[in-house]
């Protein structure tokens, strides 16, 4: 049976418990505050990058990690005996590392599938513990790879943002539909589909995330739901108030966590994430 490694970026949310029960390597990314270089897996604690955040002088930047730190990341993983590596990773229209990821693969000589998740966050979750655990029951390279897509194919990832700042300031939306936004003060509600932000929904104050939960619900009412995570920037209280309602759509319990750092970032605060897995 060959010995396959599952691994991921710092991107992610996910239980621990999970990573070490799988064997997930997660390499991190990086955040600078205020000229101080923080590594994304040292920020997980609740609320700590928001208190970093809120007290920035500047926006925080964030950088994907070194080609070198996934040339040792392979080394060592080949050390340890992987036969073959499933590297999973970020959107490339959010971040470069996928691109380093495969630079570091080139660099070590290993045997790496490097993949574009299309997603990040609990999104991409679902593509690595689907992947982790067809790896860990023995399953082959090509058994892997096709758990990973389907998983893909079968998720969708929507993220409502009280504010465009912070999108815009990183390059990440349209410069002219930030500047009407924070004028107008509106509630955005975008999917991410393809690697491209697409909006969805849009108004004034927090009617708009509620009419957008309920055009939510009719969409998934008739389909079979696996999972459903949720996400925040911020506080808890609005992603606690999602799961309340979308708890009875699905069998297997909500998770809500505290995004990264990294999606923190681009978001802003008093963003969420709800994420959907069919099976």
């Amino acid at each position: 049976m060959s010995e396959i490694k599952i691994v991921t970026d710092s991107s992610i949310t996910i239980e621990p418990e999970l990573i070490k029960e799988l064997d997930i390597t997660v390499v991190p990314l990086t955040v600078m505050v205020d000229g101080v270089v923080y590594s994304d897996n040292d920020l997980k604690e609740e609320g700590k990058f928001r208190a970093l955040a809120k007290n920035s002088k500047t926006l925080p930047k964030t950088s994907q990690p070194p080609v070198g730190l996934f040339a040792e990341t392979y080394e060592h993983l080949l050390k340890e005996g992987a036969e073959h590596i499933v590297a999973i990773h970020i959107t490339h229209a959010l971040s470069g590392t996928v691109e380093a990821s495969r630079q570091g693969a080139n660099i070590a000589g290993a045997d790496v599938t490097v993949l574009d998740s299309s997603f990040t966050d609990q999104a991409m979750k679902f593509q690595v513990v689907a992947a982790a655990r067809a790896a860990k029951n023995g399953s082959s390279l090509e058994e892997v790879l096709a758990k990973i897509e389907e998983v893909k194919k079968k998720t969708e990832l929507f993220i409502g943002v009280s504010t465009l700042e912070n999108l815009v300031k990183g390059g990440r939306i349209g410069r002219v539909t930030g500047l009407i936004s924070s004028l107008l003060n509106i509630r955005v509600v975008m999917e991410l589909k393809d690697h491209v932000l697409n909006p969805v929904a849009k108004g004034r104050g927090n009617k708009t995330f509620n009419k957008w939960l309920d055009s939510f619900i009719a969409h998934i009412k008739d389909r079979k739901v696996a999972e459903i995570g949720i996400s925040y920037a911020g506080t808890a209280e609005l992603a606690n108030g999602l799961r309340d309602k979308l708890q009875a759509h699905v069998e297997k319990e909500i998770a809500v966590f505290e995004t990264g750092s990294v999606i923190q970032t681009h978001t802003g605060e008093g963003a969420f994430a709800v994420m959907v897995h069919y099976e």
